[in-house]
């Protein structure tokens, strides 16, 4: 059934706005006016060209898998059980719902339908919903696409909250040391200023700064912003050697969370009845790294041609290879690969714990060495007056 969007008047003179299903343009207007609103303009749900996908629609998969799988699980029509989400949802998540129910209502596959939405629904989930749906597996493929989709979103929030301290911390000192280079410290350095005698080194330069700040602090900014965007530009046109750069750094706290991506993904996607050449090919884009993607794809290339994925994989762990070749002999392949996975995800989160409580007293004594250098600066001449006045 056709989507329409409406905006209208209650008899209050508040404004209405919504999305009702209708046979037509005066189906639409007559379900609008049993709402009790006076519409004002309705059209077509393809007409509305403001529907677009915003950053934090797809934050919601996750959610409206999880009902999904729990309403098919329970025994209720895929199209019910989509009329049932449609319903609960407002926005873009009703209107898209209420499209794909419609595609399956015209005789289309549910992954046929999904694939018309690829902003919101990856590769990797429209091939594990046809792999249910060719194996009448599709409510245990749903959940296990929530379970997948709620490990990665609760990863990317251990890695934002990790994130949250030093930069609130950085923020903090660049506010409080600004303040005082360009509003505290003038005032004290003019009394060194008019003094005949010869200042100390270290309060020439702290002088010499404080004067940077306050006349040309314009400058600095600028400074700043073209460092920001310089290095964005940079990062657009060699995400390589960025790539490159990750992996070597200290302490290989990101080669954890790039090796658990790959197990994670490859043993979900194996364990989901996906071929393996094509659980690589989707692994090999969601790693997040360019150089682990080619090594990936490679990988795949030489298993195509008849090599064991333990072999052909360069540049791994060799602990990872050895699950990966004991699995393979086993038969047990997704299974070994998800133990890695939680083994690395679990690694990760103790590098992040290790690098922050690092990062906590290293920012502390930088801090200090900033300020001690300032009271330094500031105490030396007055020692020297004090000995002139003697």
């Amino acid at each position: 059934m056709p989507q329409f969007d409406y905006t209208g008047y209650k008899p209050d003179g508040s404004g209405a706005s919504g999305t009702i299903e209708a046979d037509g343009l005066q189906d639409a207007a007559a379900t609008v006016r049993t709402l009790g609103i006076y519409p004002r303009e309705i059209r077509t749900h393809e007409e509305k060209t403001a529907w677009k996908v915003k950053s934090n629609d797809a934050v919601l998969l996750p959610a409206v898998t999880r009902q999904l799988s729990t309403l098919i699980a329970a025994g209720v029509p895929l199209l019910e059980a989509l009329k049932s989400l449609s319903d609960e949802n407002t926005g873009f998540w009703k209107g898209m719902l209420i499209n794909i129910r419609e595609h399956i209502a015209g005789g289309a596959s549910f992954s046929r339908a999904l694939e018309a939405e690829k902003k919101i629904f990856p590769e990797f989930y429209v091939h594990m919903v046809a792999a249910g749906e060719q194996s009448g597996r599709l409510g245990s493929v749903l959940d296990n696409l929530a379970i997948f989709l709620e490990k990665q979103d609760a990863m990317k929030s251990k890695i934002r909250t990790a994130m949250i301290y030093p930069l609130f911390m950085s923020g903090i000192g660049f506010v409080v040391l600004s303040f005082l280079f360009m509003f505290v410290l003038p005032k004290i350095v003019r009394i060194f200023e008019n003094t005949k005698s010869a200042l100390p080194l270290i309060t020439r330069i702290l002088i010499a700064i404080s004067w940077v700040f306050v006349n040309y602090w314009w400058l600095l900014l600028m400074l700043a912003a073209g460092l920001f965007f310089g290095f964005r530009k940079f990062r657009e046109k060699n995400p390589y050697a960025i790539d490159r750069i990750k992996l070597r750094l200290p302490g290989g706290l990101l080669q954890s969370l790039y090796f658990g991506r790959f197990a994670r993904t490859t043993g979900f996607l194996v364990s989901g009845g996906l071929p393996l050449l094509r659980s690589l090919e989707l692994s090999a884009k969601a790693v997040g790294n360019k150089v682990l993607q080619d090594r990936i794809m490679a990988a795949a290339s030489m298993v195509a041609e008849g090599s064991r994925l333990s072999a052909a994989l360069s540049g791994f762990p060799s602990v990872l290879l050895q699950l990966i070749a004991t699995g393979e002999k086993s038969g047990t392949l997704a299974e070994v690969l998800g133990r890695a996975a939680e083994s690395y995800e679990a690694d990760f989160e103790r590098r992040v714990q290790k690098a922050l409580s690092l990062l906590e007293p290293a920012m502390i004594l930088l801090m200090g060495l900033i300020v001690g250098f300032i009271v330094l600066a500031v105490l030396l001449p007055m020692f020297q007056l004090n000995q002139l006045v003697k």
